[in-house]
């Protein structure tokens, strides 16, 4: 296998599309002559939040696997591109933030990137430094670019248009604004999610009219959070925080299903190569491997790249103690939960402690013979937990929590 097709493999692992795949080759080419320049690889995020979480790291992984073939990665920060609030998928108008709003988000940003990113061979910058520059004249030029019925072509935007909600003017600006940055940058590539494809494309559009080559558009998919079935986000509560305690990365990870498992892995790890996954897949089809034990390979890996081997590992050894019962229960950590000084009864603490989403839910496991304290079975439906009461409290395998409860 060539050089470039080792390339181009890594590279392709995993994304949805590589528009134009010839181009990329070709740039490929050129870069490992001796007088070739590495490619300039672009990805954008907007800072709408303070945290980012691993459905984040999708693009993130992808940046690494360009830097490790020895290319130039642009992290670039939106900071003007968040005050205007990315309309991708909305179906109303996103609020703007505020520049104050930005700029701490920001800074959370960069220290968390690099969790991912090689520090030394990252470029971040921030969409402001050419944008600050651009007055209403310089504005209107680049809105002229493009027409309202090229606008329209957008997927939500038509959808938003067709079913009578309102479009504000100020978001046809973020695809041509998202696109201007390529120019300002001179990508070669630019990474996005699948629903990034349009503004991406504007992107090769406008390098063109500025007299630069088009650049290659590879957009990746959404990663699919906890549940299996939405994309990951802070709003449906099925996310992983890159910043998130180590045994959370570790028990969260395991919760996901047997089938979501290998995407995650294909998208996220840089472990288990391809080849790799063949070879797994028959063994646990022949019974030979259970999906649990690769399931805790991946929790470790996710768990020692956002904090260390030695954090991964007593993250692991707490999960194994919770879920056999056996072991040091200490390594969790500890929640605080303020309870009322006459304490609670299990079903409500079961609750509280966020492991049941009702108090009937609780009850039902608590029949069912699910529910554990310190590892041992616990049926007394009726007892008192008051403050100064400290354990691990679970249902089932997988959700547990140790707790301390304290005085409201």
């Amino acid at each position: 296998m060539t050089e470039i097709q080792q390339s181009l493999d890594l590279i392709g692992r995993g994304a949805e599309e590589i528009l134009k795949r010839e181009e990329l080759e070709a740039r490929l080419a050129a870069s490992m002559k001796s007088d070739g320049r590495p490619l300039r690889v672009k990805a954008g995020f907007d800072p709408t939040a303070p945290d980012l979480h691993i459905g984040h790291t999708v693009l993130l992984n992808k940046m690494r696997q360009f830097q490790d073939l020895g290319h130039q990665v642009i992290f670039l920060i939106g900071d003007f591109t968040g005050m205007i609030g990315d309309p991708t998928g909305k179906n109303i108008t996103r609020k703007p933030l505020t520049r104050e709003d930005v700029a701490a988000n920001a800074v959370t940003y960069a220290e968390q990137v690099f969790k991912v990113l090689d520090r030394d061979k990252t470029e971040l910058r921030f969409n402001s430094e050419w944008f600050d520059k651009i007055d209403a004249a310089g504005m209107i030029r680049l809105a002229g670019q493009y027409t309202v019925a090229r606008m329209l072509e957008r997927d939500d935007f038509a959808k938003r248009y067709g079913g009578q909600q309102p479009i504000a003017i100020h978001e046809f600006l973020y695809p041509l604004v998202q696109g201007y940055d390529s120019v300002a940058l001179k990508a070669d590539v630019e990474l996005g999610g699948t629903d990034q494809k349009f503004n991406l494309l504007m992107g090769r559009g406008l390098q063109e009219h500025y007299g630069q080559p088009p650049q290659i558009v590879l957009t990746m998919p959404l990663l699919e959070g906890l549940d299996g079935v939405n994309k990951m986000g802070k709003s449906l509560g099925n996310y992983i925080g890159i910043n998130e305690p180590a045994i959370d990365i570790v028990t969260k990870t395991m919760k996901i299903g047997d089938e979501l498992m290998w995407r995650w892995i294909e998208l996220l790890s840089f472990e288990i190569s391809l080849a790799e996954t063949v070879t797994l897949k028959r063994d646990i089809a022949a019974g030979q491997l259970h999906p649990r034990d690769l399931k805790l390979r991946l929790a470790r890996e996710l768990t020692a790249r956002f904090h260390d081997t030695a954090a991964a590992e007593t993250a692991v050894a707490g999960w194994h103690a919770a879920v056999s019962g056996q072991g040091d229960l200490s390594v969790l950590p500890l929640a605080e939960i303020p309870v009322p000084a006459d304490g609670l009864r299990i079903a409500a603490l079961l609750k509280t402690a966020g492991l049941a989403a009702s108090n009937g839910e609780a009850s039902r496991k608590l029949g069912e013979r699910a529910v554990r304290i310190d590892g041992e079975v616990f049926e007394d439906a009726q007892r008192l937990f008051l403050p100064g009461f400290e354990g691990v409290v679970q249902i089932g395998k997988r959700s547990f929590q140790r707790v301390r409860l304290v005085s409201a």
